[in-house]
C-alpha cells in the first residue's frame, strides 16, 4: 500500500511555509505523501515548498475578502478537481475560507476533512453591522458544510465553546483544542542577556489594523514617551490597504516625532524580539492564539495582551505578564507603566514566559497532537 496523501490548505502561500512549515516536516517524517495549496502565492515560495520542504505545492483561485458567488464557486471547483485529480485521501484545510471552501469540495468527493480553526477574526467580533451579518453567513456555512468534517479542531476553549454555544457544532461532532500554531523553540532561543539599565524597549507585532490594537499602543506611547522619554516603543507590520488601517502617513509622523519606531516589514523577526524588553498585543481581534505572542513568549519577552479569546491562553496573571481588558487605553498604559517603574520584573517574568512556552506552545507538542488526531481518522 503506498503512501496516505494529505492535501493541507490555506489562503496565502507564507502561511504554508510560516505558520504550517514544522507541521509539514512532521507529515513527511511521520511517512504521510503531502501536498499543499494556496490561492494566493509570492513569488519564489512554489519552489521553496518543494525544494526545501519536499511538498507538492498546488494552485488555486481565492478571493481572500468579501463575497462573490460566481468567484466562490469556481474556488469550489478547483479544489474538488485538485483534491480528485491528486487522489487525496485527507484534506486539512486551515483559515475561514480555506476551511468552508474545501469541507465542501472534499466532502462532495467522500474524502475526509480534518479542518483547523485558526480564529474567528474580524467576523466574530459583532462590532460593525458587516460583522454582524458575516457572522450569520459564516455560522450557517460552517453549520452546512464543516459539520460534517471527521474532526474540528479549535485554538482556543472559547471558540470551541462559542460554536457549541449557537449550536455551529453539537457534541456529536469530534472537537478538538490545540494551543495554537506552536513555536519552534530552537529558532525562538531564550534571550539570555537582559540590559540592566532602566532603558525599556516595547514592541508590538501585527497587521496594522485598529482591531489588533495598534491605535491603543499609540495612545498608550503618546502618554508615556514625554513621562518616561527613555522609554522606546517599537512597531513591526507593513501598511493595511483596510478601512480600518493605520494610515501611513500618520506612521511616519510618529516615527519622525521620536513617539514611536516603525520599522516596517521585517524577515528578522527573533533578532528584534532579542533586542526588546517587553511584548504588547491590545487586540480585540478574535484570535487564535497569536503567533508573534508565542514568539515573544519563546524568546522570553513579558506579555502585555487582552483578556479575549485566543490573546488570555498567553499570560498567566503576575507570572509572565498582564492580561488588560480591550480597548481599555487606561489599564494599558498601567501595564506598560509597571515595568517602566519594575525593571526587575523584566528578566523574572521573561523566564516565566520561556517555561510556558516550553510547557504549553512547544511546536512538537502541537504537531504531535495534531498528527495523532488524523491518525485517528484516516
Amino acid at each position: 500500500m503506498g503512501k496516505k496523501r494529505i492535501l493541507v490548505i490555506g489562503s496565502t502561500s507564507t502561511s504554508l511555509i510560516n505558520f504550517r512549515g514544522d507541521f509539514l516536516k512532521k507529515l513527511k517524517s511521520e511517512g504521510f505523501d503531502v501536498y499543499v495549496a494556496a490561492g494566493h502565492w509570492r513569488e519564489g515560495v512554489f519552489e521553496t515548498l518543494e525544494r526545501e520542504f519536499e511538498v507538492t505545492p498546488l494552485k488555486y483561485e481565492l478571493q481572500r475578502t468579501g463575497l462573490n458567488p460566481i468567484n466562490d464557486l469556481k474556488t469550489i471547483a478547483q479544489l474538488k478537481h485538485l483534491i480528485k485529480d491528486n487522489k487525496i485521501d485527507l484534506v486539512f484545510p486551515y483559515t475561514v475560507k480555506p476551511v468552508i471552501y474545501s469541507s465542501i469540495a472534499a466532502n462532495a468527493n467522500n474524502v475526509p476533512v480534518v479542518s483547523l480553526i485558526t480564529g474567528l477574526g474580524f467576523t466574530f467580533t459583532g462590532l460593525t453591522t458587516k460583522a454582524k451579518l458575516l457572522q450569520r453567513l459564516n455560522e450557517f456555512l460552517y453549520r452546512r458544510y464543516v459539520r460534517k468534517n471527521k474532526a474540528i479542531i479549535f485554538q482556543n476553549k472559547d471558540d470551541k465553546q462559542l460554536f457549541l454555544d449557537r449550536k455551529v457544532l453539537s457534541s456529536a461532532n469530534r472537537i478538538e483544542v490545540v494551543s495554537g500554531s506552536g513555536v519552534n523553540l530552537d529558532r525562538f532561543k531564550y534571550k539570555k542577556n537582559y540590559k540592566q539599565d532602566s532603558k525599556i524597549s516595547f514592541l508590538l507585532i501585527a497587521r496594522l489594523i485598529k482591531e489588533k490594537g495598534i491605535g491603543l499602543y499609540i495612545e498608550a506611547a503618546k502618554a508615556l514617551k514625554p513621562k518616561y522619554p527613555n522609554a522606546e516603543f517599537h512597531v513591526i507590520g507593513p501598511a493595511q490597504d483596510s478601512p480600518s488601517a493605520i494610515k501611513v502617513e500618520e506612521l511616519n509622523a510618529l516615527n519622525n516625532n521620536g513617539t514611536l519606531i516603525w520599522h516596517g516589514l521585517q524577515k528578522n523577526i527573533v533578532e528584534h524580539l532579542t533586542e526588546k524588553d517587553v511584548f504588547v498585543l491590545p487586540s480585540y481581534y478574535r484570535e487564535g492564539v497569536p503567533r508573534s505572542i508565542l514568539e515573544a513568549l519563546s524568546v522570553g519577552l513579558p506579555i502585555i495582551t487582552t483578556d479575549s479569546p485566543g490573546c488570555r491562553e498567553t499570560v498567566k496573571k503576575d507570572f509572565n505578564g498582564f492580561l488588560v481588558p480591550p480597548k481599555q487605553l487606561k489599564e494599558l498604559i498601567e501595564a506598560m507603566e509597571f515595568f517602566i517603574k519594575n525593571t526587575d520584573k523584566v528578566e523574572e517574568m521573561g523566564k516565566n514566559s520561556r517555561h510556558y512556552a516550553e510547557e504549553r506552545f512547544d511546536v512538537d507538542i502541537i504537531n504531535n497532537d495534531l498528527i495523532g488526531i488524523i491518525r485517528s481518522v484516516m
